[in-house]
C-alpha cells in the first residue's frame, strides 16, 4: 500500500516529530529496517500461512452491518478475520461519547460513500494535504488500496450523532512505510482524519474527536501502547489539535512527500494529557 497521505486541516491533519532523549534508547535510534528484520510480526505471518500464499483481496476490510432487511453475510473465512485482527475489528469498536455527541468509526463502503469521500477531497483546503482531487476514481482508487488490502490500513466515515460528517484512516504504523522513518514499536497504531464540512471546522471539534479516537484506539488494542501520527508541519492546525488531545510532538520527520510533525498519544501518560 502507498505510504498514508497527508491529514487535511484538523480539520485534517499529518506529522513529525523527534523522539525526546528521555525515550532514546540504543534500540529506538536503531533505523527501523533493521526493527523490521528482526522477526516477522504474528499478524503477518498468520496472513500468509503455512503455504505462503496471500490472503484474498477484499475479504474482509471495511466491514460494517449489513442493511436493515439483508441476510447476514456468509463468514469471513479464517485467514480473512487474521488479517483483520491487525486492528482489532474497528468495525467492531463501537461508540464514544464526546462533548459534541456521539462519535462512531463506521468502515467505508464504496458503493455507499465515494461520491461524499470524494467530494470532501476535492474541498481546496483538503485537497491540498490529501492531493486526491479530481474525479470520484481518483478517490475510489486511494480507498481500493486498503479495502482489498490486507487489513494494515481500515477507511472509516466518522459519525457524528447519526451523521457522516469526518474521513478517518486507522493504520498499523509499525507495518506501514513510516516505520522507516521514526523508531517504531509493535502495535503502533496510527490515524488520518479529515473534517467534511466547513461549518465543522476551527471550533475545536477536531480536538474532540481525536482525543475519542486515540481512546477508542487504546480501549480496544490492549497490544498498543502509542497512537501515531504525522500531519504535515505546514498544517498547523492539524497541529494544534493534536497537542490538545493528548499528543506530544515527538521530532520532525521528512517523509517521501511532506516534512512532518511526528505525533505521539502514550497509553503510559494518557491520564494527564
Amino acid at each position: 500500500m502507498p505510504p498514508p497521505p497527508p491529514d487535511a486541516s484538523t480539520d485534517a491533519g499529518t506529522e513529525s516529530v523527534t523522539e525526546p532523549a528521555t525515550e532514546s534508547s540504543a534500540a529506538d535510534r536503531a533505523d527501523v529496517q533493521d526493527t523490521l528484520d528482526l522477526r516477522l510480526p504474528d499478524e503477518l505471518v498468520a496472513l500468509f500461512g503455512a503455504n505462503g500464499s496471500a490472503p484474498a483481496k477484499g475479504a474482509y476490510a471495511g466491514r460494517i452491518e449489513p442493511d436493515a432487511g439483508t441476510a447476514d453475510p456468509a463468514p469471513a473465512p479464517t485467514l480473512a478475520r487474521s488479517a483483520d485482527d491487525l486492528l482489532d475489528n474497528v468495525a467492531d469498536w463501537g461508540p464514544a461519547t464526546t462533548s459534541a455527541g456521539v462519535f462512531q468509526l463506521v468502515p467505508v463502503r464504496i458503493e455507499r460513500d465515494l461520491s461524499l469521500i470524494s467530494r470532501w477531497m476535492n474541498d481546496p483546503a483538503v485537497a491540498a494535504f490529501w492531493e486526491l482531487a479530481g474525479p470520484d476514481a481518483v478517490t475510489e482508487s486511494h480507498l481500493r488500496d486498503q479495502i482489498d488490502g490486507d487489513g494494515r490500513s481500515v477507511p472509516c466515515l466518522g459519525v457524528l450523532d447519526g451523521t457522516p460528517m469526518s474521513y478517518w484512516e486507522v493504520y498499523r504504523a509499525d507495518l506501514d512505510a513510516l516505520a522507516r522513518h521514526y523508531p517504531a514499536r509493535p502495535h503502533d497504531t496510527g490515524v488520518h482524519l479529515l473534517i467534511g464540512g466547513v461549518a465543522d471546522r476551527g471550533r475545536g471539534l477536531g480536538t474532540s474527536l481525536l482525543k475519542a479516537v486515540a481512546d477508542l484506539v487504546l480501549d480496544r488494542r490492549a497490544s498498543c501502547a502509542r497512537v501515531i501520527a504525522e500531519p504535515d508541519l505546514r498544517n498547523t492546525p492539524s497541529v494544534s489539535a493534536f497537542l490538545s488531545a493528548g499528543f506530544r510532538f515527538a521530532a520532525e520527520v521528512d517523509l517521501p512527500d511532506k516534512r512532518a510533525a511526528l505525533m505521539v498519544r502514550d497509553r503510559a501518560l494518557r491520564a494527564l494529557l
